[in-house]
C-alpha cells in the first residue's frame, strides 16, 4: 500500500484529503507543521508527500528544499499560490507536481498516481547511456563517462527523466509541459526551450550542436543514445 504524508494545516481539508486518499487505497498520515513533516520524513519516509506551502511555522518551500538535500521522495505541492512564478519556484525547488487550490479531487488523485509512477524506475532500463553522459533512473543521477556527477536542478532532472524513459522516441512538447508544469500550461513552450538549453550546456560537449538532446521541429524533443 502506498504511504502518503499529508502536510496541511487546515483541519477540514486535511480530513477531506485523508478520507479521499484512504478510499483510493492509500495509507495516510497527516501533520500540520513543517517541523513535524521533516521529523517524520527523516525517521520513516513515506512513498509520497502532499505538501501545502502555507504552513504556520515555516514556508512549505523551505520544507521542500530541506527534503531535497537528502531525499528523492515524490512531492506534490498543494497551494493557493497560483502565479506562474510561484509554480516555477516550487518545481525548481524539487516539487514533482503543483496543484492549485481549489482543486478537483479526481484531478489530484490522477496527479498523485502519476507522481508515484514516475518514481518507480522503468523495468529493464535502469540506465540510459550516451557517449557524453549516463542517466541513472534508479539512483536519480546523471554522470559523465569518468563517473563524475552532473548537478542538475529537479526540473532539469524531471525533463531528462521523461526523455530517458522514452529514449529514441520523440516526446511531444505538450506532453512534456503537462508532465513538468500541469495541464493548464501546455502552450508555454518557451519554458521547455529554457530547460533544454540548460541541460545542453551541462551535458552536451558542444551545446550549439547537440548530439543527444535533440529538437524535432514542430513536434518536441528526443534523447538520442
Amino acid at each position: 500500500m502506498t504511504r502518503v504524508l499529508v502536510v496541511e494545516d487546515d483541519p477540514a481539508l486535511a480530513r477531506a484529503l485523508g478520507v479521499s486518499l484512504r478510499v483510493h487505497g492509500y495509507d495516510v498520515h497527516a501533520v500540520a507543521t513543517g517541523a513535524a513533516a521533516l521529523d517524520l520524513l527523516a525517521g520513516d519516509p513515506p512513498d509520497l508527500v502532499l505538501l501545502d506551502l502555507g504552513l504556520p511555522d515555516v514556508d512549505g518551500l523551505d520544507v521542500l528544499r530541506a527534503l531535497r538535500v537528502w531525499s528523492s521522495t515524490p512531492v506534490v505541492v498543494l497551494s493557493a499560490r497560483q502565479t506562474s512564478d510561484d509554480k516555477v519556484e516550487a518545481l525548481d525547488a524539487g516539487a514533482d507536481d503543483y496543484v492549485t487550490k481549489p482543486f478537483a479531487m479526481d484531478e489530484l488523485m490522477a496527479r498523485l498516481r502519476a507522481a508515484v509512477r514516475r518514481a518507480v524506475p522503468q523495468a529493464g532500463r535502469p540506465q540510459v547511456r550516451t557517449a557524453a553522459f549516463t542517466v541513472d533512473l534508479a539512483a536519480r543521477r546523471v554522470q559523465r563517462p569518468d563517473g563524475t556527477d552532473v548537478q542538475v536542478t529537479p526540473t532539469e532532472w524531471h525533463l531528462l527523466e521523461i526523455l530517458a524513459r522514452n529514449v529514441g522516441r520523440v516526446v511531444d512538447r505538450a506532453d512534456l509541459l503537462r508532465e513538468l508544469r500541469g495541464p493548464y500550461l501546455d502552450t508555454e513552450s518557451h519554458y521547455l526551450r529554457v530547460y533544454v538549453a540548460q541541460l545542453r550546456r551541462k551535458l552536451e560537449p558542444d551545446p550549439a550542436h547537440p548530439r543527444h538532446l535533440l529538437t524535432e521541429p514542430a513536434r518536441g524533443y528526443r534523447l538520442a543514445p
